[in-house]
């Protein structure tokens, strides 16, 4: 099971191994390298990876200051797909995921490391 271990800015550690680029967390599996379409505003395409992957939850970590923006349509089309999102802070994304992580499966955390 993936859990968070430290975040600061631009430096995560996730099971004992350290990143410096954005990430998609899963329980089980860690999507590297996450690039979006453009770097301060979240795309439906930019999460592509959940066609394959089936969730409950969606923790979107937003960045240190919160820079990275998701819009009510992106939202919407999670919703509509019956996954919970939870929008925040990636410090308090974290601590999300985390906590939700001990008692659901399904749980993905999509973080943006910087601002």
């Amino acid at each position: 099971m993936n859990i968070v271990e430290k975040y600061r800015f631009g430096k995560i550690v996730v099971s004992e191994k350290s990143y410096s680029s954005d990430l998609i967390i899963f329980k089980d599996f860690i999507k590297e390298k996450w690039w979006r379409k453009e770097g301060h505003r979240l795309h439906l395409e930019d999460l592509e990876i959940l066609k394959d992957i089936e969730i409950e939850v969606l923790v979107i970590g937003t960045g240190s200051i919160g820079k990275m923006k998701v819009p009510e349509e992106v939202l919407n089309e999670l919703k509509q797909k019956e996954i919970e999102v939870i929008v925040c802070k990636s410090a308090e994304a974290v601590e999300k995921y985390n906590n939700l992580a001990k008692t659901r499966n399904n749980i993905a955390l999509a973080i943006h490391l910087t601002c």
